[in-house]
């Protein structure tokens, strides 16, 4: 995991908002968020497991699921995950063991991140940073 320091952190915005602005820019909410916490992902490659901008954020007023939440940002950082390879070619296709075997678990969560995609995690972060405070 890097840190990039950002003038998003600490800052309160509205979770709908902050949707709205970066949705277009390629960010998704990412999978592993909770009713008080989360974070918005950008993909930046996948081409040895997956490289990840990720903008994280705690509710500070509402849960997460709930309309008019506001979220306070938090310092973003890059990660990368490292996938098991050839699992899910060998999957159980039925109905009961798709929703089982359906995505194969990281060897490596904490990966050591491409030197290559620090510069443009850097860059993302200032994109991030100009459609969020000067939309």
């Amino acid at each position: 995991m890097i840190e990039i320091p950002s003038e998003l952190e600490g800052k309160h915005f509205e979770l709908y908002k902050l949707e709205q602005l970066l949705k277009p820019l390629g960010y998704a909410i990412g999978g592993n968020w909770d009713y008080d916490h989360g974070a918005f992902d950008y993909k930046i490659d996948d081409e040895t497991g997956y490289q990840f901008l990720r903008l994280p954020f705690e509710a500070i007023d509402g849960q997460l699921d709930s309309n008019g939440c506001t979220v306070k940002l938090q310092r973003p950082f890059l990660l990368s995950h490292k996938y098991q390879r050839g699992l899910d070619d060998h999957a159980f296709i039925g109905n009961a063991g798709a929703s089982f075997n359906q995505f194969s678990e990281p060897v490596d969560k904490d990966a050591s991140f491409p030197e290559k995609y620090i510069e443009v995690g850097k860059a993302l972060v200032q994109e991030a940073e100009a459609a969020i405070l000067n939309p």
